[in-house]
């Protein structure tokens, strides 16, 4: 297995810590016994770091993104019924689900996410799909904003799909033809819309995107992915400069998509399709489209926004169409290019811009998460942002690898002092872009999708 992990692009290091995990995993099987004696399929599915594109998948614009060297160690064996067995090695949780069409969601569960895949594959490719005994662990810190939730629903998708051959079926291949298109699929099966001749339905609750399942299934390693949405495509893979490496701050403030969290994250979805539906109202162009242009957005682009009968309601849509504009047309690709050029100055004003626009038109900052970017900043950060949902979460920092070591004990340190309180929950990692999720069979390693 440390062979597969190398030819997929780990580092030595990285290599041994996911072995070591897998064989957590192998440890907890052999103990309860339940696999029987057939062959394992070995997973590696790893989270995600927004580097850019705040909450503009689903509007249609571009992110940038990587892969963790983190994320899922997974063993699975078939089963000749229809049960889904699921055991969380770390926690010890065991769960069982009957792959049927008809599941019932259980909110507040992470069982909800096997049953929403489960359920939702049981629709599009079932009836009949064959089960299977699935063991995981995870390394990601949970409600962290690093997909570790959309990293599980890859994994069960993957297992299944493998072992129902789904990708030979007629169905399988006239909908999904890429990996890129299974990670897009992944992203309706999570929020419960349809997929081009796949009816949607029963997705776990959350309005968004498919930015996390397709960072998850088309990353490389050492690059960053530049990505297109709605529809989904990759633009670009931007080389990450090989003296720079990410650190992750995990605030301990959960940004878990439930209760208040999940309708403030809702919140801004339907911001979003309220502002779409405007400005095609205009009959121009879609906001997708427009998103993907680049410059400055032109003034009548929003000029019906400024007539907005609530005043109120129209500077939210002006501030959000401000944000995903700037996001989406200067600072992600402006980043692109200037890692490309190693113009790191101009990478960290752009990704103060991105940061502001976060703090400002999306509200969705806690002050840990501001000041963790400060924070950064001032320890010598290249650049720092907080990531994912928002209202929590984690915040990035890109620093010379060669101090990243004393920068993490430093920023660990200052935050908490500051907040005490998050001693239990912070967590602190070092990562390079990484491989995506890989399928491990026979001592070789190859791109999961």
């Amino acid at each position: 297995m440390r062979d597969g992990l190398l030819i997929a692009g780990f580092r030595p290091a990285e290599a041994e810590r996911r072995l070591a995990l897998f064989r957590q995993v192998e440890n907890a099987v052999a103990v309860t016994g339940g696999f029987g004696s057939a062959a394992l399929l070995g997973y590696h599915v790893p989270g995600r770091i927004e580097v850019l594109g705040k909450h503009t998948d689903y509007a249609g614009g571009r992110s940038l993104v990587c892969a963790t060297e983190r994320g899922f160690a997974v063993l699975a064996a078939p089963r000749a019924d229809d049960c889904l067995t699921l055991l969380d090695v770390r926690s010890g949780e065991r769960r069982v689900v009957t792959i049927r069409p008809d599941l019932e969601s259980v909110r507040g569960d992470w069982v909800n996410y096997a049953i929403t895949v489960a359920r939702r594959l049981a629709r599009d490719f079932g009836p009949g799909l064959a089960g299977a005994d699935i063991a995981f662990a995870s390394d990601l810190p949970l409600a962290a904003g690093v997909s570790s939730s959309s990293a599980l629903v890859v994994s069960i998708a993957l297992v299944l799909r493998d072992r129902n051959r789904l990708g030979e079926t007629e169905v399988y291949r006239r909908n999904i033809r890429s990996p890129i298109d299974l990670g897009d699929y992944l992203g309706a099966v999570e929020n419960g819309r349809s997929y081009r001749g796949l009816d949607g339905g029963g997705g776990v609750g959350t309005m968004g995107g498919s930015q996390d399942q397709t960072a998850i299934l088309i990353s490389r390693p050492d690059a960053l992915a530049q990505i297109r949405f709605r529809p989904v495509g990759l633009e670009r893979m931007v080389p990450m400069p090989p003296n720079l490496t990410f650190v992750i701050a995990a605030s301990g403030v959960e940004a878990a998509k439930a209760g208040a969290a999940l309708t403030h994250y809702n919140g801004l979805a339907t911001l979003t399709t309220t502002l779409a539906e405007a400005l095609e109202a205009t009959g121009g162009a879609t906001l997708g489209n427009l998103l993907l242009e680049r410059g400055p957005l032109a003034p009548d682009a929003a000029t019906r926004l400024f007539e907005w009968p609530d005043p109120v309601q129209g500077r939210r849509l002006r501030g959000r169409l401000a944000q995903l504009a700037a996001e989406c047309r200067m600072i992600i690709p402006g980043v692109g290019d200037a890692l490309a050029n190693g113009n790191l100055r101009l990478v960290g004003e752009l990704v103060r811009a991105s940061q502001d626009g976060a703090e400002i038109e999306l509200a969705n900052q806690v002050p840990e998460t501001v000041a963790l970017v400060e924070s950064a900043a001032a320890g010598g950060a290249v650049a720092a942002s907080a990531f994912g949902a928002g209202f929590g979460g984690s915040v990035w920092a890109l620093v010379p690898t060669d101090t990243a070591d004393r920068f993490t004990e430093r920023w660990r340190t200052d935050y908490l002092d500051r907040f005490p309180e998050r001693a239990g929950g912070a967590r602190f990692f070092q990562t390079r872009p990484a491989p995506p999720a890989v399928r491990l069979e026979n001592g070789h390693g190859a791109p999961a999708a």
